[in-house]
């Protein structure tokens, strides 16, 4: 996620995002365009941060991927970049919508919510963290929140087909990122 990694160039640190797919976030020079897995093997990272594609592993996919070999493949591919980031790295976490990723790396470390770090919104996010603290809520707008009808709170959830909707939907919101940025130095 470029957000995150905006987010730890702002507090001075060297980040970099990385994606088959070229840089989204506005900040190329920040962007390596390529495997994930030689990236994580192309220097000694004091940490890494990854955002596996979800599509085939999320929970809410179940209905279109229950039995398909997609399925497995994403799972596989996010347990191989797991487990590969976390033999050359002290400091790393895995973000994932709820998942049926448990199964393969065991359980979350946390859940979050964007309504925790300032966003009007519920998408319940999954975090597995190794040598990193929980995050901490920054800004918890949960009353303000659910004075907004559903379609409102909800907006990843209800937002209509479209070319860009998985990119969209994949988003990091920038409180999450601020927060990560903020206590994982």
């Amino acid at each position: 996620s470029q957000e995150v990694c905006k987010a730890f160039r702002a507090k001075g640190h060297e980040a970099y995002s990385c994606d088959l797919l070229p840089c989204s976030g506005g900040h190329p020079e920040w962007h390596i365009q390529g495997d994930v897995m030689d990236a994580i093997q192309s220097r000694q990272w004091d940490m890494i941060g990854l955002h596996c594609p979800c599509t085939y592993t999320a929970l809410c996919s179940n209905r279109w991927y229950y039995n398909s070999p997609l399925r497995e493949q994403g799972a596989t591919f996010t347990k191989d970049c797991w487990d590969l980031a976390c033999q050359v790295c002290d400091r790393v976490y895995l973000e994932q919508p709820k998942t049926i990723m448990q199964r393969y790396i065991g359980p979350k470390t946390q859940a979050i919510q964007p309504w925790m770090f300032g966003h009007l919104e519920t998408k319940e996010t999954w975090l597995w963290l190794k040598g990193l603290p929980v995050l901490t809520e920054s800004n918890n707008v949960y009353a303000e929140m659910m004075k907004l009808d559903k379609k409102e709170r909800e907006k990843v959830f209800y937002m209509p087909p479209s070319d860009d909707r998985g990119k969209l939907r994949s988003k990091t919101y920038p409180g999450i990122a601020q927060a990560m940025a903020d206590q994982w130095v």
